[in-house]
């Protein structure tokens, strides 16, 4: 594999406050100002650096990681479409991708790579060679390279767009109105009626804002962009007069600002009922600071064909620890831990992690006897909450027991560009400047024969025994036959 270059690297932001980088190795233990970036050399890959073109080599990049935000009509402030639009964002480009899996990187996909499981469904982080042709286009000069190794356009709608495809529903909240500057409001909002006549099993969920802030306006954070910072909702049955909820029935995913769309998977399904409603019941709005502002979200369900029956169903799982928090002032390196003993077969199907502006980092750890297994940690920046979603067949699959160990880490020095004052302690509580600490991951419970079956088509994927599954610790574990109880003899 090729070496890692760690220098000292002074970023500067693209949408976000800037982010200082100090220390010449990478150390993490939470803070902000000590992480090094991510420096390659291009021949390490057998690249000739100066063959690196923009057409050949970054276009690419960009389009596979970038442009879904970078263009015209995209959430971020700049387009990355053609060489014109992104040379004179070049030195930034390098700078801000360098950093990776920290707070301020971009792309925002946090995953540190190198730790734990690394397959995920919706990633879309710069691979290593990548981020050294990235640092080898900049360092020569950024050339633009041959005009015919340009490749074709992406064709982005004319809207903002469905990252996931047109859905089969679209429900509309209500729009609501801010003012240019005034305190953030939370509440509900109101009840949406899904006019389903039948009950459907939903494949994926997608929540995109709609409002009428200018794309070309400047904004120093994606919340800048944005009026909703997060909705929490649920659905349920409505009752005779079509007024509200005779009985709640699934909490669905939480959306926030930044945060990517839910893909539940295949065997996987979440139900939304006949005669339902969304019950929009825990909005949290705020002011832009440009100018009063009117926006509305919209929920894109993609459904799995009538009569499918789904071999599990998802729920939201609320690890970490939502009160004990003690958060220190002008101090790095704070940790919480929280620890959840698993009491049935579990498969984990995306890690959340969710603190405040002071957080920086989360990790996951799965316990089973005296083994510890690292499953992620990943980087936290407040302005853009991602949710991992993993491949199906590396998602971690636990045996009834584990305790799941979720760690943490919080930095209220002024070096952490999310924080608008230092000097105070803060406990628990909704707003930002207070404190979160939780995992609102997707999880399934599996019987059994459920959890053998999952385990064994593991193992058919493995090469031998020396292939080892992270997230899988039982997966080479020898069966327990259970001893035969027939009268008359036969095994003790």
């Amino acid at each position: 594999m090729p070496a890692r270059h760690w220098f000292p690297c002074a970023i500067m932001a693209m949408v976000m406050m800037p982010v200082a980088l100090t220390a010449q190795y990478p150390v993490r233990d939470g803070s902000v100002s000590n992480i090094a970036p991510y420096l390659f050399a291009a021949a390490d890959f057998g690249i000739n650096p100066e063959d690196v073109t923009f057409t050949k080599d970054i276009a690419p990049i960009l389009q596979r990681s970038c442009q879904n935000c970078h263009r015209a009509g995209g959430g971020a402030p700049m387009a990355f479409t053609t060489y014109q639009e992104t040379r004179r964002y070049a030195t930034r480009i390098r700078d801000r991708t360098a950093i990776r899996d920290r707070m301020g990187a971009m792309p925002p996909f946090f995953v540190e790579p190198g730790v734990g499981i690394q397959r995920f469904k919706n990633g879309n982080a710069l691979s290593d060679e990548e981020l050294a042709k990235i640092q080898a286009w900049v360092d020569n000069g950024v050339p633009e390279g041959d005009p015919a190794d340009m490749p074709p356009p992406l064709e982005f709608p004319t809207d903002q767009g469905w990252v996931l495809g047109e859905p089969d529903l679209v429900l509309r909240s209500i729009d609501v109105t801010v003012p240019a500057v005034g305190p953030d409001r939370w509440g509900d909002i109101g009840i949406v009626p899904t006019g389903l006549t039948e009950d459907r099993w939903v494949h994926s969920v997608e929540v995109r804002e709609i409002n009428d802030i200018p794309t070309d306006a400047a904004a120093t954070t994606v919340g800048g962009r944005y009026v909703f910072h997060h909705m929490t909702y649920f659905s349920g049955v409505l009752n005779e007069d079509g007024t509200g909820l005779v009985s709640q029935g699934r909490v669905w995913p939480v959306h926030e600002i930044g945060r990517n769309a839910d893909v539940f998977g295949d065997g996987v399904g979440m139900l939304l009922q006949a005669n339902s409603a969304l019950s929009l019941s825990a909005s949290h709005v705020h002011s832009t600071g440009g100018q009063a502002n009117t926006g509305h979200l919209e929920f894109g369900f993609k459904f799995f064909p009538k009569g499918y029956e789904p071999k599990y169903t998802s729920s939201i799982r609320l690890g970490g620890n939502g009160i004990d928090m003690d958060v220190r002032p002008n101090q790095a390196g704070q940790e919480f831990h929280s620890y959840d003993v698993l009491t049935s077969h579990t498969k984990i199907i995306s890690f959340e992690p969710h603190l405040h502006a002071p957080g920086v980092r989360m990790c996951m750890e799965a316990i089973w006897g005296i083994n510890r297994f690292t499953l992620n940690c990943v980087g936290y920046d407040h302005n853009w909450v991602k949710q991992y979603l993993y491949e199906d067949d590396a998602a971690p699959l636990l045996p009834k027991g584990t305790i799941l160990h979720i760690i943490g880490f919080v930095d209220t020095r002024a070096d952490n560009p999310n924080l608008a004052d230092t000097r105070n302690w803060a406990g628990s509580g909704r707003r930002s400047v207070s404190n979160m600490f939780a995992d609102l991951g997707q999880m399934v419970r599996l019987t059994e024969e459920q959890f053998q079956a999952e385990m064994a088509e593991r193992r058919a994927n493995m090469k031998d025994k020396n292939t080892y599954d992270i997230g899988c610790p039982l997966c080479w574990a020898p069966q327990v036959i259970e001893a035969a109880t027939a009268t008359g003899g036969g095994a003790p």
